[in-house]
């Protein structure tokens, strides 16, 4: 007799976001869903404005939706947490990596610092227990005790940013969000950056949700790609599919905007206006 299969790692079912009310009332997500497989990892695409990082903002909390639910594991999410035991769970199932890491560093604290809190907060007693995981932690993003006795600002952004990574490993977390979280970086960190969370999600099944306007990245991470514009879904399909044979003219749009030989900037605003005419 066969086991049932796992539930997905993460299930989005019709989330909705508005700001706003009456005429002035503003949609920034519309009936968005997708799954996500243990080990999987889906990049948000779109433009700003597209509704991709509200998607991220509710994904942890910080956003409540309007309508629809949010499942970690087969739980579901609930939209508000009170109390500490209940924040302390909700950690445990999301967590994100912002694109600018001093939103998650405490510039007072040095690096070694942040992680022994984190887990001290989260359960973990023994001194000596703690610091062999603040150990691990490091070196699993390739750092190691320089960088453990650290101030913020006196690494560099691609070490910040691996930091702000392990303080989200820390937790064990089922879902990693990472918005924007390697836009700031120079290229060849950028690639660091996402061998490393290849290397991860692969060494741990964590999930990966990689909220992006750089299809570069998308393609290079991601198993599944989602494109968002005012909100709405234009196509979710396998990275390789969508960007090789991209069905929708805003998927289509994104692609023709990556600079290029022979790029047509003038064109690509023409393209843009008239698809903007066609939007509901």
């Amino acid at each position: 007799m066969t086991s049932p299969p796992a539930p997905a790692l993460l299930q989005v079912n019709g989330l909705r976001k508005t700001y706003g009310t009456g005429s002035s009332a503003v949609v920034a997500v519309d009936d968005l869903s997708f799954t996500l497989p243990p080990g999987g990892a889906l990049g948000i695409v779109g433009e700003s404005g597209s509704g991709k990082t509200t998607t991220a903002r509710m994904l942890i909390g910080l956003e409540r939706p309007d309508a629809g639910r949010i499942l970690v594991q087969g739980e579901p999410l609930a939209p508000s947490v009170r109390g500490k035991a209940a924040r302390l769970a909700r950690a445990k199932a999301v967590q994100i990596v912002f694109q600018d890491p001093y939103l998650s560093l405490d510039a007072r604290i040095t690096i070694g610092a942040t992680l022994d809190g984190v887990l001290r907060l989260h359960g973990s007693r023994d001194p000596a227990t703690r610091a062999d995981r603040v150990r691990a932690l490091l070196a699993q993003v390739g750092l190691g005790d320089r960088e453990a006795a650290a101030l913020p600002r006196h690494l560099s952004g691609g070490q910040r940013q691996r930091a702000a990574i392990a303080r989200a490993l820390a937790v064990e977390p089922a879902v990693l969000v990472l918005d924007e979280a390697v836009s700031a970086l120079d290229v060849s960190v950028q690639a660091q950056v996402l061998n490393l969370l290849t290397d991860i999600r692969r060494g741990t099944g964590i999930g990966l949700v990689f909220v992006s306007h750089d299809l570069a990245v998308v393609r290079y991470v991601c198993d599944e790609a989602l494109v968002m514009y005012r909100g709405r879904t234009m196509e979710h399909r396998p990275v390789a599919d969508l960007l090789g044979d991209p069905q929708h003219p805003y998927t289509r749009l994104l692609l023709a905007s990556v600079p290029r030989p022979g790029w047509d900037p003038d064109s690509i605003s023409r393209r843009r206006r008239g698809l903007d005419l066609r939007a509901p």
